[in-house]
């Protein structure tokens, strides 16, 4: 696909963000001025003052003595950078790649996209419109390459040049549309060669020896014979699918049709390269310059529309359109390839594999947010408080198998409770214990099983494991620490609960 760039110029940037907080200055002559040494440099003027000849970097008494009505104002360069940066998030809605070029132009990757505004006039028609409408004075133009369509928004009135033609258009520029450094340009001009076409087709050697690497690489960026590196406000996201609207979308209806066909153009992309999202961004961005999103996570990697329709419309009630959405963006921006598993002919149930129980967990995991439902797994260690872990996806696998044959309570102390025991000696279970001041008599028991301690984490005693029954058919986990000695009574724990 043939690349197209556009670049927007603000030539004057400031005094019309200066002129949007402060209506009454929109026709006055006034500048803008930093301290420079004790005296007031220039660094921004207005449409109306420029065309008195005055112009940046002149020194503010001398623009006074040529015009007495000349209106100062201080300059705050950190307003217009912000301006500028909000400047290019608003552009997002045009492309998904916007960079911001120097401290009063952006560039825009329009690449694929002028179709959907019917065309590259309109495109920028549009583009221009819109700016215009926020007071910004622009020039806008678009060409094959970023050198190009920079020199022709800075250096002619021409807005587009078709496909392979920028270089007739580049011929009868001054060598400054370049982008080249003022020192190169100097020497230039007092070689005579006062536009491009004077030295664009002399010998790359002859160019690069009297005038620099920079030079010829300049000239390579703009005929597009290198690629120009451009860092975007945001990286781009490789599966993304946009919708604008001919007309602003603010209803719940219209907000779900965008949805649903986003949806299906994301799936059948994700589908026809064997990959599925496990997390998606919904976004739409506002006529007003705002943005709304919504954002959705799977357990594991899908394609399917239905059920992750589902799950947006979970969220559907912090999705505010305002006074319109203009243009609708969904973003997977987190993919897995997708394995095809052997279906079975028979058998009860397909464990984690169950994709309906996969799609219960996305359910409540979206309504409820992460973290309310948890999932253990076995891990290989002896103390039963460690033979535990915490998976950090409710749907992944573990080579570790839970041990079956040896009791286990179904409520496990993560810390055991000290109990004070009457027991005969020197391997028998607990005639009866006492806990929290209640006294359980033993009626049934069952032990002992013995756990050793690790000795490759920390030295220490072992535990004789005991399953106990009560008087009132409550059953507990109990164990002694270490070997009975007549000298020092081992100590006696609480660990778990069976019913």
């Amino acid at each position: 696909m043939q690349k197209r760039y556009v670049t927007i110029w603000f030539p004057y940037l400031k005094t019309d963000w200066v002129v949007l907080r402060n209506k009454t200055l929109a026709e006055k002559n006034f500048v803008l001025t930093v301290n420079d040494h004790g005296r007031k440099l220039i660094t921004a003027v207005s449409p109306a003052a420029h065309r008195q000849g005055i112009y940046p970097g002149m020194v503010a008494a001398d623009a006074c003595a040529l015009f007495r009505d000349l209106l100062i104002r201080e300059d705050a360069p950190a307003e217009a950078a912000k301006l500028l940066s909000r400047l290019a998030e608003w552009c997002i809605r045009f492309t998904p790649s916007v960079t911001i070029d120097g401290q009063d132009g952006l560039l825009l990757d329009a690449t694929g996209c002028t179709h959907l505004w019917g065309g590259e006039e309109n495109y920028i028609d549009t583009l221009q419109q819109r700016l215009a409408g926020f007071g910004l004075h622009t020039r806008i133009s678009m060409a094959d390459t970023i050198g190009a369509a920079w020199a022709l928004s800075r250096f002619t009135t021409t807005r587009s040049v078709l496909p392979g033609q920028q270089v007739e258009t580049l011929l009868p520029l001054p060598p400054a549309a370049l982008r080249l450094d003022t020192v190169v340009v100097e020497r230039l001009e007092k070689l005579g060669l006062r536009s491009i076409g004077h030295f664009i087709h002399m010998p790359r050697s002859v160019l690069l020896r009297r005038f620099g690497k920079d030079c010829v690489q300049k000239i390579r960026f703009a005929l597009g014979e290198e690629e120009e590196i451009h860092e975007p406000i945001h990286p781009l996201q490789l599966y993304q699918e946009r919708l604008p609207c001919l007309e602003p979308i603010f209803t719940p209806a219209g907000i779900d049709i965008a949805l649903r066909k986003l949806l299906g153009m994301l799936c059948d992309r994700l589908r026809s390269e064997g990959r599925g999202l496990r997390t998606a961004v919904f976004t739409g961005y506002r006529i007003d310059g705002k943005t709304v999103s919504i954002t959705i996570g799977a357990g594991r990697a899908l394609h399917n529309e239905i059920h992750l329709h589902k799950l947006f419309l979970l969220k559907f009630g912090a999705f505010e359109p305002g006074p319109g959405i203009e243009l609708f963006t969904l973003d997977a921006t987190k993919t897995d390839e997708i394995t095809i598993s052997q279906l079975q002919l028979w058998g009860a149930g397909a464990g984690l594999h169950n994709t309906a129980l996969s799609e219960l967990l996305d359910r409540m995991n979206n309504r409820f947010g992460e973290g309310h439902i948890h999932r253990y797994l076995p891990d290989e260690h002896h103390w039963p408080e460690r033979s535990v872990k915490k998976s950090s996806s409710l749907l992944e696998k573990t080579a570790t198998g839970w041990r079956p044959g040896r009791p286990r309570p179904l409520h496990l102390l993560p810390v055991p409770e000290r109990i004070e025991v009457a027991a005969p000696i020197p391997d028998y279970p607990p005639m009866h214990f006492r806990h929290k001041g209640v006294l359980h008599k033993t009626m049934k028991a069952d032990g002992p099983e013995r756990i050793e301690q690790e000795w490759w984490l920390q030295t220490g005693l072992h535990r004789d494991y005991y399953c106990v029954e009560d008087e009132t058919g409550n059953r507990f986990w109990l164990f002694r620490l270490g070997h009975y000695d007549e000298e020092q009574p081992p100590g006696w724990f609480l660990h778990g609960y069976f019913v």
